[in-house]
């Protein structure tokens, strides 16, 4: 006789919350526009990959997320011998608010990103791009997996 343990995937998890289909917007930000597009793709990869689900027009999908930039920070965390500034962190916050027929909920979700530059360099428009998209991606993960657990609490009940 086989016996498992249970586990169950936390797409599939989230994917019990979500449903089969979701629409995204992105608000964007009056005070950091540029920055605010930029989510927009990611936040699109992510609920296909981490939901495993379908993107729809709003008026189709079950689940609708709004999704709004809060704050980018971009952080020294390590010098050289010469006082050159040369690891950077992203940090991105974001407010996601999940909204059905049933009910809304919001959510924070927060999003780092370490990246090394050349000492006495300045970060290209490239590693800024690339580190808030990173960073942007990890903070979907970390709602990825608060979603995933309110679909594990609703099996258990």
């Amino acid at each position: 006789m086989l016996s498992g343990c249970g586990y169950q995937p936390s797409s599939k998890e989230a994917k019990k919350v979500m449903g089969d289909t979701v629409s995204t917007k992105v608000i964007i930000s009056m005070t950091d526009p540029e920055n605010t597009v930029l989510l927009k793709d990611a936040l699109d990869e992510a609920v296909i990959r981490r939901f495993q689900t379908n993107l729809r027009h709003s008026r189709e999908a079950k689940t609708h997320l709004e999704i709004s930039l809060r704050n980018v920070s971009f952080g020294a965390l390590q010098y050289d011998s010469n006082g050159y500034v040369i690891s950077y962190r992203t940090t991105i916050n974001l407010g996601i608010k999940r909204i059905t027929k049933e009910f809304t909920k919001n959510y924070n979700a927060v999003g780092n990103y370490d990246f090394t530059i050349n000492p006495n360099a300045i970060i290209t428009d490239q590693q800024r791009f690339e580190a808030i998209a990173n960073s942007a991606t990890k903070a979907l993960d970390s709602f990825v997996a608060q979603v995933a657990s309110e679909g594990s609490r609703q099996q258990s009940k």
